[in-house]
């Protein structure tokens, strides 16, 4: 069964009218007043926020580290059993330390598996073709769809500085208000308590309220929090394929409009060197999509034609199209990276070199898992006897690439 991908009309739960009043505002889809008053003015409208600097050159061995990195690989997802002990997640990274244990341990390497599977399962397929579809999917489209029509119902702030609209807290606040009601209607009854969990992973996924910006921190927060849907049986295996062409894509239209709308900063970009300001896992999984593609190679991203006509059904070539549209100027000279990516063979390759940056780039960046949550779910795990095997097959791998093509 296929959802219905058009938006459903604003309830009256999502769509609160006053009689009247000056504070309240106009509604875009009705033109009436709405309940929710106007943000606060800016305090200095005189102030304009300084993006985050970007990185004047990658490390110089960033590449190498990449290279002898092995493949992550998929890992079934071990369900959580009771007796549970559900708690509110909390933040553990702090030192480079951390990194270390955190990227040894099982912990990173079954939620690193769960982004491979997600990959696997919608390798060499389009996003419209047919897939299972269980209610629990269709239950978080809906809920994503819901935050869409919340961005049509909180007008922008006037303000005089370019990026962060001040609209983005309003929105924030009220996304974060109908979180636990959100979750509770995905939980079945035994598994209600574990929303106290849940609710800080899925309010984290859309950026941060008060530096009004967004990066790949947030986005691996939504991936976690699928990890754990999956990890409680909420979602199986074989819904894994909708879980990437039907809710990440409505996870995507989401956070583009966030960040068109109310123009969010990216969290701690690299600028040119960076693979993209906001987004990574739509790269991995678009690339996966395009492996074994008969005529659509690496560099057909530079043509203009095939974006045009195929970016509705290939993620990687929706990104592509979406860079173009909100940067200026030569694509090699502000998508340097992806420019690089494009001189690449195949698609196999760049699915495989991505999955190994995204483990360099993100998972083990201090910058971006000081953000990361851990809980009874995912649990914080020191290495263990049982994580010995893992450590000494990497270093077995690590030789073995020696000897093998980076990407």
């Amino acid at each position: 069964m296929e959802p219905n991908n058009n938006p459903p009309p604003p309830s009256n739960a999502t769509h609160h009218h006053h009689d009247g009043g000056s504070t309240t505002t106009t509604c875009v889809n009705c033109g009436g007043p709405t309940a929710f008053p106007p943000p606060p003015p800016d305090p200095n409208p005189n102030y304009i926020p300084i993006r985050a600097p970007a990185v004047n050159l990658p490390p110089a061995n960033n590449r190498e580290i990449i290279m002898r990195t092995p493949v992550p690989q998929s890992h079934q997802i071990i369900p959580l059993t009771p007796p549970y002990h559900f708690q509110t997640p909390i933040k553990i990274i702090q030192t480079q330390n951390d990194i270390v244990q955190f990227s040894s341990s099982s912990t990173c390497l079954h939620f690193l598996g769960f982004i491979v599977s997600l990959s696997e399962s919608i390798r060499s397929h389009k996003l419209s073709d047919h897939c299972h579809v269980s209610p629990a999917v269709l239950e978080i489209v809906e809920i994503l769809q819901t935050l869409i029509v919340y961005i049509d119902e909180i007008p922008l702030a006037p303000q005089s500085s370019r990026y962060g609209n001040l609209a983005y807290r309003t929105w924030h606040e009220r996304m974060s208000c109908d979180a636990e009601s959100f979750l509770l209607r995905l939980l079945p009854l035994e598994l209600k308590e574990a929303s106290v969990e849940l609710v800080p992973y899925f309010t984290d996924s859309f950026g941060n309220s008060s530096r009004i910006d967004y990066g790949t921190g947030h986005e691996t927060n939504f991936a976690a929090w699928l990890y754990c849907l999956a990890r409680l049986g909420v979602v199986k295996e074989e819904g894994y394929h909708a879980l990437v062409s039907r809710v990440f894509v409505k996870y995507l239209e989401l956070m583009r409009k966030l960040q068109v709308t109310y123009s969010l900063e990216p969290a701690g970009s690299h600028g040119v060197w960076g693979l993209d300001d906001y987004h990574f896992l739509p790269f991995i999984f678009g690339a996966s999509q395009l492996i074994d593609h008969k005529y659509m190679k690496p560099k057909s991203i530079h043509n203009e034609d095939i974006l045009e006509n195929f970016a509705n059904e290939y993620l990687y070539l929706s990104c592509i199209v979406f860079i173009k549209k909100v940067k200026k100027g030569l694509f090699a000279e502000h998508s340097p990276m992806l420019d690089d990516i494009s001189g690449v063979p195949n698609w196999n390759k760049v699915n495989s070199g991505l999955l190994k940056m995204y483990k360099i780039e993100v998972l083990q960046k201090v910058p971006i898992m000081q953000h990361f949550l851990f809980g009874s779910i995912i649990q914080w795990k020191k290495k263990d006897n049982g994580d010995r095997g893992l450590e000494l097959n990497e270093a077995v791998w690590k030789n073995i690439e020696r000897f093998l093509p980076s990407w």
